[in-house]
């Protein structure tokens, strides 16, 4: 059996070493179009804060590969799939057959389409290679510019005013983290980074980026110039669903999948970030582009691909920051768009935002801000989709805890294990 898998990061990692598990003999071979092999994305604005070095990006050893007898093809880049001949072609005309495939091609950076987007200075931030650009710019820089207020956005602008630079973060919607908090939440977040001397500009856009080589200033949109020699694009993420579309897969958002991770050709199989999987909390495909989402995938795909038939239950989305101090997390349904047919119940007490968004007494999705404790307790609950009925009265309580849901776990004890309780809620 031939195994092979187009992407190297979270997903693609987690279905070799799984394939690799089960299945001691099997070829098995990995193609990346990355630079450096290994590393999470998820830590790379912990090294421009300069919160960590270079060394704590990797996640695995770099003898990973070798070590488990897996072909690596690094700066390596497949163009088509051939779904016929189950082969796959890389830019410089290599063919590579297989029997099963992954597709954990990821996500790549959104882009602002504005005159000036490539003069020096301008950058994203989703690969080692970005990082080290911005960091050995940055002893020139005194104001740098983020296009963008989502999570991306703000992880960047924190980042970099952690490195002691002024910082305006310029955002489209009229809220921050308009994607992950509703409004109420999002005032506490911004008001917290505006008290620590990043500047957030709401309901604002780029028109131009100003300056001969490098940037100068950026143009807004209400005719106002911030002035900057750097500007981040932290506008979030798209799927990488080319390479699947090309060989006709079925592609909406994402790459789609069903429960087994199998895309619309039985012998492709798809996860992480670039995979459009059922949302527990929604009742819907979507992407939830998670690191912790995108390994449970590569490891449920792998199993499936060895023709174990194990269904995938779904991903949550699920975010969390904090902030100079203030943690926040979401999850689920944070801002249902028909608010008729969901109960919300929230408190805003001490600068401490509690929400939480129930549909027929489940709770499907929640907002905590500046207390985060509960976060465990409920996500197991969303997960399990508990009927919570009964204690939803005490959901506001400040000392909410694992003792208000032994009812819960007692009633429903079929639907979710104890030990497994106990581990969610540890986990926060």
């Amino acid at each position: 059996m031939k195994y092979l898998i187009i992407g190297g990061s979270a997903a693609g990692v987690a279905c070799a070493e799984t394939l690799r598990k089960h299945d001691k003999s099997s070829e098995i071979a990995v193609i990346s179009d990355e630079v450096f092999p290994l590393y999470s994305r998820c830590l790379l604005t912990y090294l421009l804060a300069g919160s960590i070095d270079e060394s704590k990006l990797y996640f695995k050893d770099k003898t990973f590969y070798e070590d488990n007898n897996i072909k690596f093809y690094l700066c390596k880049k497949a163009v088509s799939i051939d779904r016929k001949e189950k082969s796959i072609t890389l830019k410089d005309r290599t063919k590579i057959s297989y029997d099963k495939l992954l597709l954990a091609t990821g996500a790549s950076p959104k882009l602002v389409d504005v005159p000036g987007i490539d003069k020096k200075g301008v950058f994203t931030v989703r690969k080692i290679d970005d990082a080290r650009s911005i960091m050995k710019m940055l002893n020139k820089v005194e104001r740098i510019a983020v296009l963008g207020g989502g999570l991306i956005g703000l992880r960047d602008a924190y980042a970099l005013r952690q490195r002691g630079k002024e910082v305006a973060v310029i955002v489209k919607s009229p809220q921050v983290l308009s994607q992950m908090v509703d409004k109420q939440a999002a005032s506490l977040i911004a008001a917290r980074l505006e008290k620590n001397g990043i500047k957030i500009m709401t309901g604002l856009a780029a028109k131009e980026i100003i300056g001969k080589e490098f940037v100068e200033e950026v143009l807004l949109d209400n005719g106002e110039k911030i002035k900057c020699q750097m500007i981040i694009i932290g506008k979030g993420v798209k799927a990488n669903t080319e390479l699947a579309a090309s060989c006709g897969l079925k592609v909406e958002e994402g790459i789609v999948v069903d429960e087994f991770l199998k895309t619309s050709d039985e012998n492709i199989f798809a996860a992480g970030d670039c995979a459009q999987t059922y949302d527990i909390a929604r009742g819907e495909r979507r992407i939830n582009a998670l690191w912790p989402c995108a390994v449970e995938q590569g490891e449920r795909a792998a199993l499936n691909m060895l023709d174990k038939k194990i269904k995938y239950d779904g991903s949550l989305s699920m975010n969390s920051v904090d902030f100079f101090g203030l943690a926040s997390i979401s999850m689920g349904v944070t801002k249902p768009k028909e608010e008729k047919d969901y109960e919300i119940i929230s408190q805003v007490k001490n600068n401490i935002y509690k929400k939480f968004v129930l549909k027929e007494n489940v709770i499907v999705g929640m907002v905590l801000v500046g207390d985060i404790k509960p976060a465990g307790i409920i996500s197991i609950l969303i997960k399990n989709r508990i009927d919570v009925s009964s204690i939803k009265h005490l959901l506001l309580d400040d000392n909410f805890d694992y003792a208000k849901i032994m009812p819960l776990v007692a009633k429903y004890k079929d639907k979710f294990k104890l030990e497994e309780c106990k581990d969610t809620i540890i986990t926060y």
